[in-house]
């Protein structure tokens, strides 16, 4: 029986879409995106319906993330970042920037704990600490 994905695990999932995003051109993510959402067996149609309605909005302001990262990691650009971290930190910020139903904490700590599963050694406090910087310039 289907049922609700946990907001953790439809977070999850926007990750592994946004972490695609970076090795595929604009044109296939539509097509990586259904095959993706096609191999989720337990998506029902509410959640399958927020991550097709999502993901499109988080690729729609990575240029802007994008910018926003490559301001706050000094000495760092996003390509420089490893895939995994940067992923991360697209949706992070897209959550924490762009939406307005996730506390930046929750943001903050679900990146950090994603990156403790995904991510290298150094992964969760690089993300930390670049998330932490982006949360200082909005308050």
């Amino acid at each position: 029986m289907k049922g609700h994905l946990s907001r953790r695990k439809l977070r999850e999932h926007l990750f592994k879409l946004v972490y695609l995003y970076a090795f595929n051109v604009e044109e296939d993510m539509q097509e990586q995106v259904k095959l993706y959402l096609d191999g989720i067996h337990d998506l029902d149609d509410e959640d399958r319906a927020y991550l097709e309605t999502t993901y499109p909005d988080i690729a729609g302001h990575i240029p802007e993330i994008d910018e926003l990262l490559n301001r706050t990691a000094k000495g760092w650009k996003t390509n420089r970042f490893a895939s995994c971290d940067l992923a991360l930190l697209r949706l992070a910020v897209y959550e924490m920037r762009y939406t307005d139903h996730v506390p930046e904490g929750v943001a903050i700590n679900e990146a950090v704990e994603l990156a403790k599963l995904y991510g290298g050694d150094e992964s969760p406090s690089f993300i930390n600490g670049i998330l932490g910087e982006i949360s200082r310039q909005n308050s």
